[in-house]
């Protein structure tokens, strides 16, 4: 492709899926277009039932069937919320997109879009980019699959994006690519972004900002504690690891934290094992287990105490909520 010819790039949205989970990466292309002054991208939406885009607040968007995609595609791009992870495709959409792929189409996704690519088989060979938080879902999912929670990850015919701002940082980079650095920096600078990140960078706050400390024994120590969730340390070990004694680490935690190491380490395990509930189907046993607690009663128990709800309650209340979403839409 040479660098005038304008791209045709295609949005696939997975049902449900709000259209500002792909607005990041719409922004750089409708800036590309101002900046450039003239046409660099042109811009279309599909469904898997080729109905329009309609949600609760009003958004309509005219949309096509995926069925009709075809090689004149330059980039496609998988679209799914982080609530509505898609757990099957539709019959013949994987040879679809293996099709288009070969023949040259960027086939790429935006959050939970990966899952798709995944399910595809478009990830065999690829490295991909997970949103932190579903990171531990899709491992489960697809253990044969490399993937990090980076910003994005950019391959010459499969893409990946953890969502949010790092799919602009990604569409940044292939307008680089596609039509020239100083084209990249002016819409860069349109977008009032600082810079355009690398695909590398992590998605997550550093945790010393996280914290709101830097204090090195206090990161040692959380760190750590996020290492060793599903076999959790004892106070005395995580004070012998970083070199103080538990008493100093006491100190340090109530200082920085106002906690005690032992109540922050069971709040960042009842958080992972939240996050768990919410986003995967693992049994509330299993993810117990996962999680540090040694029987189904102590977790409930100190789910319960931390939440206000039983972990049961707390998914089925989420699932009832996401059913109604569903339906307002």
């Amino acid at each position: 492709m040479s660098i005038a010819e304008c791209q045709r790039v295609v949005f696939l949205f997975w049902p449900h899926t709000h259209p500002l989970v792909a607005a990041e990466a719409l922004a750089v292309l409708h800036s590309a277009n101002r900046m450039a002054e003239r046409d660099c991208y042109r811009v279309e939406y599909c469904t898997l039932d080729g109905q329009p885009l309609l949600t609760a607040d009003g958004w309509s968007l005219q949309a096509g069937h995926w069925q009709d995609l075809d090689e004149s595609v330059d980039q496609l791009w998988l679209v799914a919320d982080a609530a509505v992870v898609p757990e099957q495709l539709p019959a013949g959409l994987a040879i679809q997109l293996r099709g288009l792929q070969r023949a040259g189409v960027r086939v790429g996704a935006l959050e939970a879009g990966v899952f798709a690519l995944a399910l595809a088989g478009l990830l065999e060979r690829v490295a991909c980019a997970v949103h932190w938080r579903l990171l531990d879902e899709f491992r489960l999912a697809f253990p044969q699959i490399e993937a990090d929670s980076q910003l994005y990850v950019s391959d010459q015919s499969c893409c990946s994006s953890g969502g949010g701002q790092a799919s602009a940082d990604l569409l940044l980079h292939l307008l680089a690519e596609d039509f020239g650095q100083d084209l990249a920096a002016l819409v860069s600078e349109d977008l009032v972004a600082e810079r355009i990140r690398e695909g590398n960078e992590r998605q997550r706050v550093p945790l010393r900002n996280r914290l709101g400390s830097t204090h090195p024994k206090l990161t040692e120590a959380v760190i750590l504690m996020e290492s060793n969730i599903e076999e959790p340390l004892t106070t005395d070990e995580i004070a012998r690891h970083v070199c103080v004694s538990r008493r100093q680490l006491e100190r340090i935690f109530k200082q920085y934290l106002n906690s005690v190491p032992s109540q922050y380490y069971l709040e960042l395990r009842l958080n992972r094992a939240r996050q768990m509930l919410l986003q995967t189907s693992k049994s509330v046993i299993q993810i117990g287990l996962s999680c540090g607690f040694s029987s189904g009663p102590h977790f409930s128990s100190a789910y319960r105490n931390f939440f206000g709800v039983t972990p049961r309650e707390d998914r089925n209340q989420r699932r009832a909520q996401q059913a109604a979403e569903a339906a307002r839409e």
